[in-house]
């Protein structure tokens, strides 16, 4: 199955063989002594993540619960009449569905999928890049849709990728949708990026957004024997991006929810937008990780977003 499509759920797995998880997962752990596949939490993938890249099909099964969390927390930084660029995948395509109720937004893209989600909206206008379909993400790719964007200036890109680091940032496995991705973070004052914690420590082929250009990462709450993600995320956070954490079950996660050894890394200051690296003038230096609920303690324009997420 991981050769046949790149990449593959646990439950997934155990659903075809008709076995538990926890088996799976022990079964996993042993091929991938063996150099026969890789692990992610939640899956599985070929060895040699820079080689391969999974199809829509197999990422839209992988982490769908969290990309729903994150969607939902992203959506709550959008607002009314705003003019923003959203790239292509799983979970942007996720935001764009919500997206969909906020009125007078201008949504800039090369995704079909976030094009069609918001197809119907009302007050929401969409705006598509030119460029040559890759099928196997639905997207816009090359000079066609580099051109495009040539001279466009928006509030916000939200992106999503295949691998963040802290030492790279975002990247992804295919030359042609990085140099889209790039196009569409000169076009924004701020990047968000999109990332459930399956994609936190893993690094790809081709860098689309450098830590230091990175406004704001919004992810899920990795689980607590995820020691890499947990550690990339903080130092994502030393480096000056602000960190914002969803629930996997309803909106933000309370930070009196998270187990003791992680409250100290989310509940201090996130520092300002675009950083330039280190500390003293022209940057912050290092900043810890925050919750989406002590967000709403950094002023009354963040407090009305947190209120409005929690009402949706």
């Amino acid at each position: 199955m991981v050769r046949a499509n790149g990449a593959v759920s646990l439950r997934e797995l155990a659903r075809v063989v008709q076995t538990s998880e926890v088996t799976v997962r022990r079964d996993v752990r042993a091929l991938e002594a063996e150099g026969l596949l890789d692990r992610r939490h939640g899956g599985a993938v070929l060895p040699g993540g820079f080689t391969r890249e999974s199809g829509f099909p197999q990422k839209s099964h992988l982490a769908t619960a969290e990309k729903t969390a994150i969607a939902d927390l992203a959506a709550g930084l959008v607002e009314e009449g705003e003019a923003i660029v959203v790239g292509a995948g799983t979970t942007t395509q996720e935001l764009a569905r919500r997206l969909a109720r906020i009125p007078g937004l201008t949504v800039v893209t090369n995704s079909l999928l976030v094009a069609q989600a918001l197809a119907h909206a009302n007050r929401v206008e969409v705006v598509m890049t030119g460029g040559t379909l890759r099928g196997s993400n639905y997207a816009l790719v090359g000079s066609g849709a580099e051109q495009s964007l040539q001279g466009l200036r928006v509030s916000r890109a939200f992106l999503s990728g295949s691998g963040l680091t802290a030492e790279r940032g975002l990247s992804t496995s295919n030359m042609l949708s990085a140099s889209v991705d790039r196009a569409l973070v000169q076009a924004a004052a701020e990047v968000v990026v999109l990332a459930d914690h399956t994609k936190l420590g893993s690094d790809t082929m081709f860098q689309t957004v450098p830590t230091d250009l990175i406004t704001r990462l919004v992810t899920d709450e990795p689980p607590g024997h995820d020691d890499r993600a947990a550690t990339e995320l903080q130092a994502l956070a030393d480096q000056g991006v602000q960190i914002a954490v969803a629930g996997a079950g309803s909106g933000p996660a309370p930070a009196e929810a998270l187990p003791p050894g992680r409250q100290t890394r989310r509940d201090m200051p996130l520092p300002g937008q675009r950083r330039t690296r280190g500390g003293g003038p022209g940057g912050p230096g290092p900043q810890p990780l925050r919750s989406a609920a002590v967000l709403a303690e950094q002023g009354q324009g963040d407090r009305a977003r947190v209120a409005d997420l929690r009402r949706r």
